[in-house]
């Protein structure tokens, strides 16, 4: 019989899974699994992180742009700690990721061994895989049911490896599975479909709310779109569905929003959803028939009434609704929403296009958008960044990624490594606040170490920004939300990197023209006046009460510089 090590199984059972690199640090407790990857080094790259966070956020960004699930590794103890907060925002946002997590030698496990924690009980709560391996001969075994299980369930599967296992022999053909893994193919129920073509076809006013999961349908949103008349609204997740300068397209809903899209879902008689399920109630419409479409049963109606669901991929259902639904003649609201949609470009173009200084962050998205390529990846961070970069980028066929719903600070960084990773050939910019940027920027030396030619803006307000204008939300002073002032630049420049500080805003734009130049990773550390992320003029003193709610009342009594919808279609409806 022929013998191997478990540890050769399993950088050959990764080999079959097409994984060509893994995030980590290496230690004791994985060191056996480390010396297999050193000799198997020309077929899966190591990528060392300085903090293992930055690791598992990287595997996490690498799923969310390609699809593929994304590998890290960690010791046992502190290093398996610190993959937590990664391990979480794939799980909240549907990715399938794979740990590998280093344990004490099975001897030693349950004595208190030195960095010995119950690594299965801690997982427990983020992974819909989770085992310890007992024997070495389960090694490659447990490792295919793992990564089967994270594409299955989009999620985290991990896999303990006691120490010893690895450098064990077993039998290599008494495998039990096989690398294989295949999408079941979900087919729509046909009554649903009928009843949604009857909703489509009486509706007057139909809105599109798409997300993430329409992500890849984009021909055939905007197909349906055309079809119906309906405008399209995006989720934070599902930005650039469509492009934003597309005609039908309304821009985000929410905070982060535009009143275009608020408006829309004030007047629409017919709701939408497609590949998302939209968890801010207030933001849709108070009484309106749905329609939802998603690949996952559990979705359907879970946070609106919907009047009918459509379990299906949305690249397959639209075109179904799209040829048997009848084309609406009447395209008055869809062209009084596109008006609104100018007016409201028209409205934040007048801080876009100021030439002053202070600069705000307003001036500098533009700025961006002028070096971004067609294709970039823009991986971007959680704070008042995210507000501005939803509002004011528009994306053409960008690719943009978030950490959208555990919403953690510090996702930018590593996800413009991942992307650099993924698409070497590709343009990676990551986005960042200069709070969430100096969470995780120790592995800007990982982007120089493995040249990686990324640019990263950080908008420094010296501020953790949206925590300030949360506090003056509640009626608080403000406070521990300034931030000791720090020369991002220097650092880029002593790290091997290359960094921009721009002050003036004359320095702006040739700035953002050298960083798309060059072959090293650059900063761009650009200070920016302190504002909130406000929609339209609205200042902090009308934003000390400020809230969802306020938002609503805010857009309804006209304060952005523009004529309200309702008053638009009046003549018509």
């Amino acid at each position: 019989m022929a013998k191997t090590t478990a540890g050769q199984a399993l950088i050959r059972s990764l080999q079959e899974w097409n994984i060509n690199h893994i995030y980590g640090l290496p230690g004791d407790s994985i060191n056996n699994v480390m010396e297999e990857l050193r000799k198997a080094k020309e077929q899966i790259k190591f990528i060392g992180v300085r903090h293992e966070e930055a690791a598992s956020l990287a595997a996490s960004s690498y799923a969310k742009i390609t699809g593929k699930i994304g590998v890290c590794l960690s010791i046992a103890g502190p290093g398996a700690v610190h993959l937590l907060n990664g391990m979480y925002d794939a799980a909240s946002d549907g990715v399938p990721m794979l740990v590998l997590a280093g344990q004490v030698s099975t001897e030693k496990l349950g004595r208190d061994d030195f960095q010995e924690i119950n690594l299965q009980r801690m997982f427990d709560d983020v992974a819909v895989f989770n085992k310890t391996v007992q024997r070495a001969d389960t090694l490659p075994d447990l490792l295919n049911q793992a990564i089967k299980t994270a594409y299955a369930k989009k999620g985290v599967a991990v896999l303990t490896i006691p120490d010893d296992i690895p450098v064990q022999e077993i039998d290599e053909s008494l495998m039990y599975t096989s690398s294989v893994f295949r999408e079941a193919q979900i087919v729509p129920n046909g009554e649903d479909l009928k009843k949604a073509v009857t909703y489509l076809n009486e509706a007057k006013r139909p809105v599109i709310l798409a997300g993430k999961g329409a992500l890849h349908a984009r021909k055939e949103v905007e197909a349906f779109s055309e079809r119906f008349g309906a405008p399209v609204v995006v989720t934070l997740p599902g930005k650039g569905v469509i492009p934003d300068d597309h005609p039908s397209n309304l821009g985000n809903l929410g905070q982060i929003g535009t009143k275009p899209a608020y408006e829309a879902m004030e007047e629409t008689d017919l709701l939408i959803m497609i590949g998302t399920s939209f968890p801010y109630r207030d933001y849709l419409p108070e009484k309106a028939k749905a329609i939802q479409i998603d690949m996952e049963p559990t979705q359907i109606g879970k946070r609106y009434p919907v009047s009918v669901g459509i379990v299906g991929d949305a690249k397959e259902v639209l075109p179904w609704l799209t040829a048997h639904g009848a084309f609406q003649e009447d395209r008055h609201f869809l062209e009084k929403c596109q008006e609104n949609m100018e007016n409201w470009w028209r409205h934040i173009g007048k801080d876009e296009q100021k030439e002053e200084t202070p600069i705000t962050a307003h001036q500098v998205i533009p700025q961006l958008q002028k070096i971004v390529e067609d294709d970039a990846i823009l991986s971007v961070d959680v704070g008042n960044v995210t507000v501005w970069m939803a509002r004011h980028f528009r994306i053409t066929n960008q690719q943009f990624i978030i950490s959208s719903w555990l919403a953690t600070m510090g996702c930018g960084l590593p996800g413009a490594i991942a992307a650099k990773m993924a698409y070497p050939e590709r343009q990676a910019v990551a986005v960042c606040g200069d709070g969430g940027f100096s969470m995780v920027m120790q592995d800007f030396l990982t982007a120089v170490k493995y040249k990686l030619p990324i640019i990263v803006v950080v908008l420094n307000n010296e501020k953790i920004g949206m925590i300030k204008y949360e506090q003056e939300v509640g009626g608080h002073l403000d406070y521990a939300v300034d931030l000791q002032p720090f020369n991002f630049a220097r650092f880029a420049d002593v790290s091997g990197g290359i960094g921009y500080r721009v002050e003036e805003f004359e320095e702006l734009a040739p700035a953002f023209e050298k960083a798309a130049l060059a072959t090293k990773p650059v900063i761009l550390d650009i200070h920016i006046k302190e504002q909130p992320p406000l929609p339209g003029k609205i200042g902090y003193s009308q934003a000390f009460s400020y809230s969802k709610y306020l938002l609503k009342n805010f857009f309804k009594n006209h304060e952005v510089e523009m004529p309200p919808l309702k008053k638009s279609l009046k003549r018509f409806f």
